[in-house]
């Protein structure tokens, strides 16, 4: 199981120091959440503080979109050279243009499903995917509790991978920790995000262990 430890929850007084200590206690890639205040009830970072964070880390970026205009912020966040961006299929008319474009950089593309949303609106798109994104809780704010019914949909999104594009990878993002990652394992989850449950343990490096089973 890849780590992804979200720095929504890290210190942003010590944002250097946060993400260099993430990076050396053995995480995967450091996700970063994209809020613009419209598609989600929140607002967070722009380029000019992910360009620090991309600095202090000598891990992938892993760029989460909670925006309504895609295409701009794609194009924002492009330049960072991050290893993912991924994007709402919920705030997108044309899904497949984003893909496009995030492929053009030389970018793996993702798309995120809310956890309303059914795993079959993407059949025609996995094929142009490295990853599919799956929200465990509601976006826009972190510490919120897992919301389980990802596991079956997990599920049900593996058979449909394996059969379309095996290698497309799944990740799972809010409310994960110990007590639930066997069940995510066992579900076909590739990668987890995990931002309270490493930026608050007493010790992250057993925090992101803990995970990488």
């Amino acid at each position: 199981m890849k780590v992804a430890p979200s720095i929504l929850s890290a210190d942003f007084g010590n944002l250097q120091r946060d993400v260099q200590e993430i990076c050396e206690s053995g995480c995967d890639l450091v996700h970063v959440d994209v809020m613009d205040g419209h598609f989600v009830p929140n607002l967070t970072i722009g380029p000019v503080v992910v360009s620090a964070v991309a600095k202090a880390a000598t891990k992938p970026l892993d760029v989460h979109l909670m925006v309504e205009n895609n295409s701009f912020f794609v194009d924002l966040f492009a330049p960072l050279k991050p290893e993912y961006i991924s994007f709402h299929i919920e705030s997108e008319k044309h899904p497949h243009r984003v893909i496009q474009q995030i492929r053009s950089y030389g970018i793996k593309p993702s798309i995120v499903l809310n956890p309303n949303s059914r795993p079959e609106e993407l059949e025609y798109l996995l094929e142009f995917l490295d990853m599919v994104l799956l929200m465990s809780v509601n976006p826009g704010f972190g510490g919120q509790s897992f919301i389980d019914t990802v596991i079956p949909k997990a599920k049900k999104l593996r058979k449909m991978i394996d059969k379309i594009n095996p290698e497309c990878l799944i990740e799972v993002d809010g409310g994960v920790s110990d007590k639930n990652i066997q069940l995510l394992k066992e579900a076909g989850v590739d990668v987890v995000v995990a931002g309270s449950y490493v930026f608050k343990h007493k010790n992250r490096k057993e925090a992101i262990e803990s995970l990488q089973i």
